[in-house]
């Protein structure tokens, strides 16, 4: 019989759905000797967390978080509301000494990132921030593919993130759908967003990040909010910005969401000695693959179907060919988490991951105000 890992979730968006999913789904793909237990759930609205809760088989319904954190039979929170949020849950969690899990971007801003890592290391529980895309198993299999000098030294790496929903000068500022427009909520806007994604996965590829210049740009300054009235816009539209790794590599990074015609268009492309990888999150079951050392008459890019059982994570989902989809990262997320528990071994990434990215991003805004060159600064002093 696994061990019951109890659950209590804040939120019940987007991510809500996405985790309830993943706490569901994990023991029936994965062999884990923990078993996630949907113990209760809280959020403002009473009337729609009790109607999630009852689609999603949560046991209860809390009227506010404060009642997760001080509740005995929960082992882990689980925070999937908005921004500026994290922050006072994650820390009261902690003082609690619960297991905290958190969506990103871990914070509002650099200072609360710090103050958060410390204070979950400080419990010496275990942590994770759900960067979902690193269980993508195209993007771990290009890890496995660069860990193994495949690429040999690292030359560019080139990372977008592309969206085209906030074009219309209709969408409002702030709501349920678009507090990602608004500053309080939000803290930042598509370098926290977006941004943090491309940085999470160049940082785990290609190792960290000495310097940033950015550049960043507010489209449409001047919206409304769901009740009509007036609405300045404060974060950002875009960000673009150049990066030196410690490696030696160049890269170059673009997130907006003013692409028309570009969805979810997650992108990288790795350039090096041996040979360059590709992937596109619209095509997230393929990994293009060039190999410099194949004999001249046979090179060209390949593509690698990433379905069968020797790629990361596909043993345990479906026969070759058969593709998984984007609500499948957070299980194999959580699969990884639940496996740290039984052998006691860190799960990343966690919040000083989170924290390093956080740094990144903030170093990006800075650079982009300053115009000029900036070193992002991830310690926890």
């Amino acid at each position: 019989m696994p061990n019951e890992l109890r659950i209590g979730m804040v939120g019940y968006g987007f991510m809500g759905r996405a985790h309830s999913n993943a706490y569901h789904r994990v023991n029936q793909f994965f062999d884990t000797a923990y078993q996630p237990v949907l113990k209760a759930i809280a959020a403002r609205d009473q009337e729609k967390t009790k109607k999630f809760a009852d689609r999603w088989g949560w046991e209860r319904v809390e009227r506010n978080w404060h009642k997760l954190v001080e509740a005995a039979d929960i082992d882990a929170i689980d925070i999937c509301s908005p921004n500026n949020t994290h922050h006072e849950i994650a820390l009261a969690a902690a003082a609690a000494g619960k297991m905290v899990l958190c969506e990103k971007p871990l914070a509002m801003d650099l200072a609360q990132a710090r103050e958060m890592t410390r204070a979950v290391e400080k419990t010496g529980k275990p942590n994770m921030v759900w960067f979902n895309y690193r269980r993508v198993p195209a993007i771990s299999l290009a890890k496995q593919m660069i860990d193994e000098g495949r690429l040999g030294k690292v030359f560019h790496y080139r990372a977008t993130y592309l969206q085209d929903w906030t074009i219309s000068p209709k969408v409002p500022v702030g709501g349920a759908a678009t507090w990602r427009l608004e500053k309080d909520v939000a803290g930042a806007g598509v370098s926290g967003d977006l941004s943090t994604h491309n940085i999470d996965t160049a940082l785990w590829l290609n190792g960290p990040v000495r310097r940033v210049c950015g550049m960043t740009e507010i489209f449409i300054k001047d919206r409304k909010r769901p009740d009509g009235s007036p609405a300045r816009v404060e974060i950002e539209d875009v960000c673009t910005f150049l990066a030196r790794f410690a490696n030696g590599s160049n890269g170059t990074f673009e997130a907006t969401r003013y692409a028309r015609g570009r969805k979810n268009k997650n992108s990288f492309e790795v350039n090096g000695e041996k040979g360059s990888i590709y992937f596109d999150l619209e095509d997230m079951h393929q990994l293009q693959y060039f190999n410099h050392e194949d004999p001249t008459h046979l090179q060209g890019w390949r593509t690698i179907l990433v379905t069968g059982a020797e790629h990361p994570y596909m043993g345990n989902w479906w026969v070759p060919g058969c593709v998984i989809g984007y609500e499948h990262t957070f299980v194999n997320a959580l699969a990884d988490f639940l496996r740290g528990l039984e052998k006691g071994e860190r799960v990343r990434p966690d919040f000083r991951d989170a924290l390093e990215t956080q740094a990144v991003a903030e170093a990006v805004l800075e650079s982009a105000r300053a115009e000029k060159w900036m070193s992002p600064q991830a310690d926890l002093s």
